[in-house]
């Protein structure tokens, strides 16, 4: 599909086209971790799963670094391409690959040599701490990649591509699936094998990626004059990006205190079950994260070209079909909460655990598709500073003082303890969607003045 389309096709049609490869490329990537949960929950135990949950926030925050240039990058290219400025979005896609190779490369350095405190304030225990650490240095050890491939996947679905952006996701993911048993168990690598898979897998990604890039028939390709860093592009796709870099810390900042705390109040099963319940939450996130996808560009163009009823038009179908995703979540885990954990484990007492913790958790999702949604519909339309504080209620004004706070409530022989650490996500959950509809009001003001 042309960029110019995203002015002119149907909005129904272009979310369709856009969003589907971006809703299938998502749920693939979901299985990266998805694969290797399940693989190492009952090939290599329940300690190695909670090393797994544990590793997991340090892994998002890797791969948030990715964010801050990628989707950004994504933005720009989209705004500039709806503003016919062709020569500025390849400036875009030069900057994405330089920036990203700097970037992921300080990142991989620090993690390396502060390994262990990192993952030792994020939760481990002398039990798990061994997992965790195998696994997170070969994820750290092939950052560069990493990056990159997040990164030029963003560009390559702005850019008019979202089947080519949804042929990566799915080509790395199908590898990952392949390697995983012949790391994980032919080659009795346990968890260090899971992360090698990965790590393999998005190297091969990446280099199908920059040949798409190679063909000079398409608007956005490589050439002269973008293969040096411009600060003020840098700064710019920083500044959108901020957002949902912002978000990934948070949310990493959020599982470090929740790790802890689940440690504190319930031990190292306690955070395995957590972990499953993520995993379980994550696959339906990611369909929504894939509406968002799809939404992005179609209301980046129309923002730039200031045709602002089909800005709206993109933002109410994405908000109806990522709500009905999330009531699903809510659903599934109210009525079939032991066959979603059982995909993870058949340890009983880690089975009993999660199956009481999954239906507190997810007794206000439907609200969490409508809050996801209008969160990046404001990253979409360049609106950093809109975006930055949505991501941050959820994931730090509400949770982090409920999450601390809850568990020390006193009940009739004690405190309310790790129900309380439970609790606190569907509160939050609630308390945030309530902020997003008063900003989303607000800002529907702005498009329809009359209103």
């Amino acid at each position: 599909m042309a960029p110019d389309e995203l002015g002119t096709e149907r909005i129904r049609t272009l979310l369709f086209k856009y969003a589907l490869p971006a809703i299938i490329a998502m749920t693939a990537s979901s299985l990266y971790n998805i694969v290797d949960s399940i693989f190492i929950g009952h090939g290599v135990g329940s300690l190695a799963l909670a090393g797994l949950t544990i590793a997991k926030p340090f892994m998002d925050i890797c791969a948030a670094f990715g964010s801050l240039i990628g989707v950004g990058a994504g933005t720009l290219v989209a705004i500039r391409l709806g503003e016919r400025k062709n020569e500025e979005a390849a400036k875009v896609l030069g900057n994405v690959l330089l920036l990203n190779i700097g970037l992921s490369l300080i990142v991989m350095l620090a993690g390396v040599i502060f390994l262990d405190p990192i993952l030792v304030a994020f939760g481990a225990s002398d039990d798990t701490l061994s997992f965790a650490r195998d696994y997170m240095l070969i994820i750290l050890l092939g950052n560069v990649p990493t990056h990159l491939y997040f990164g030029l996947n963003n560009v390559l679905r702005s850019s008019g591509h979202p089947y080519k952006a949804m042929t990566a996701t799915i080509g790395a993911v199908l590898l990952n699936v392949i390697l995983d048993p012949i790391f994980i168990f032919t080659l009795d690598m346990g968890v260090r094998g899971a992360a090698l898979a990965t790590v393999i897998s998005q190297c091969v990604a990446v280099l199908w990626q920059l040949t798409n890039f190679l063909d000079k028939n398409e608007v956005l390709h490589f050439r002269k004059g973008m293969w040096r860093i411009d600060w003020q592009i840098g700064l710019e796709m920083t500044a959108i990006g901020l957002s949902p870099f912002l978000m990934n810390l948070a949310h990493c900042l959020v599982v470090v205190i929740l790790n802890n705390q689940l440690k504190k109040y319930g031990g190292d099963l306690a955070i395995a079950a957590y972990g499953v319940i993520n995993r379980y939450t994550f696959v339906f996130c990611m369909i929504v994260m894939g509406l968002n996808q799809g939404m992005q560009p179609i209301a980046g163009y129309n923002y730039g070209a200031k045709h602002f009823d089909r800005v709206m038009r993109v933002f109410s179908l994405t908000a109806i079909a990522a709500t009905c995703v999330t009531t699903t979540v809510f659903l599934l885990g109210e009525i079939f909460p032991e066959a979603m954990v059982r995909i993870f484990t058949h340890d009983p007492q880690l089975v009993d655990i999660s199956v009481y913790a999954i239906r507190i958790i997810v007794s206000v999702f439907f609200l969490i598709g409508f809050q996801m949604v209008t969160g990046n519909f404001f990253t979409s339309l360049g609106m950093a500073k809109k975006a930055i504080f949505l991501s941050l209620t959820r994931q730090v004004l509400f949770l982090v003082p409920l999450a601390l706070l809850l568990p020390l409530i006193p009940i009739e022989g004690g405190i309310w303890g790790l129900n309380g650490v439970w609790w606190s996500m569907p509160i939050s959950d609630a308390m945030s969607a309530f902020v997003a509809a008063l900003l989303l009001t607000r800002q529907i003001k702005t498009f329809n003045p009359n209103r």
